[in-house]
């Protein structure tokens, strides 16, 4: 059977992503192609998860081909959102899933700072794909409020969660609690950081394992 894999690159970062990047040589060593769309869509100012969720839609959903979707971050938290509606999205592989992200993200920016923001429009977020700073719409905030409650997410579609124990941005503990709740869910602690890149190969084994 043909299979697609896509992966759906983070917060702020580009398909020139050091995981991204990796994953797709490792892949292509065996002959696959690994999607990596760019979420940015050269507006970096007016992403919001939901502009992500209708991209994939609109590229890659309109066929039965089934998906195994990877997603590192923010783009994790889309992937596990796109597999709840889409049948043919039949396994998630997700890396430091940002599960909670806008309640411990706005919390290390104080009431002030967020305030400021809704009023004037726009913050600036510095981006790691483009390397320097630039301007984000506070809807992307307004936005990603409905994609917080991740109890809505309840269809047993087979996942697996790798996220390191000393991740600094997205505590491990919501990845413990959300695979706690699933029994579909396979996660596995990793000694790294939110950036995992110290463990990339750890990675790519438990892939294989877990698409064999």
């Amino acid at each position: 059977m043909v299979l697609r894999y896509i992966y759906l690159h983070g917060f702020a970062s580009s398909p020139g992503s050091a995981k991204a990047v990796y994953l797709g040589d490792r892949f292509a060593e065996l002959g696959v192609s690994l999607l990596v769309p760019d979420l940015n869509q050269g507006d970096f100012s007016h992403l919001t998860i939901t502009r992500q969720i209708q991209q994939i839609q609109a590229e890659f959903l309109s066929t039965p081909t089934p998906i195994t979707l990877i997603g590192s971050s923010l783009g994790g938290l889309t992937a596990a959102w796109l597999g709840e509606y889409h049948p043919v999205i039949q396994r998630l592989i997700l890396l430091a899933p940002a599960f909670g992200f806008l309640s411990h993200w706005l919390s290390t920016l104080g009431k002030e700072t967020l305030h400021r923001w809704q009023v004037e429009g726009y913050r600036p977020i510095y981006h790691y794909g483009e390397q320097k700073e630039l301007p984000l719409s506070y809807q992307f905030v307004a936005d990603a409020r409905q994609y917080e409650p991740t109890h809505r997410l309840k269809r047993p579609i087979p996942t697996l969660i790798l996220h390191g124990q000393h991740d600094e941005v997205i505590p491990i503990n919501e990845s413990l609690i959300y695979a706690k709740e699933r029994s579909w869910v396979q996660l596995i602690p990793l000694n790294s950081d939110h950036s995992l890149s110290e463990v990339k190969a750890e990675i790519w084994q438990s892939i294989l394992t877990f698409c064999q």
